[in-house]
């Protein structure tokens, strides 16, 4: 999926996220576009994944498990209807000559 720009170009996120990866972001944080660490001279000293498992590792953060419902889910015994807003009407009399 693209997006086009208020020019009327198309442009592919995607796939300029995928040209780009490995260019260092700008700042100060010493990664690149992926979030892997770099080193001196822009080499990767660390990848993206080990950062991630060390974080996890040393924060505790339990893994995310999956909610199961107890019962399960029972339809409605009347289904639910939206009504619809009141709309006024405004009338006008029109007078005749008897």
């Amino acid at each position: 999926m693209g997006y086009r720009t208020m020019q009327g170009r198309e442009i592919d996120l995607e796939k300029l996220i995928q040209q780009n990866e490995l260019m260092p972001a700008i700042g100060n944080m010493q990664v690149n576009a992926r979030g892997d660490e770099l080193g001196p001279g822009g080499q990767i000293s660390r990848r993206r994944e080990e950062v991630i498992a060390e974080y996890y590792e040393n924060n505790n953060i339990p893994a995310q498990k999956k909610t199961t419902t107890a019962a399960p889910v029972e339809a409605a015994a009347a289904p639910i209807v939206e009504a619809e807003p009141e709309v006024a009407v405004k009338t006008k009399r029109i007078q005749t000559e008897e």
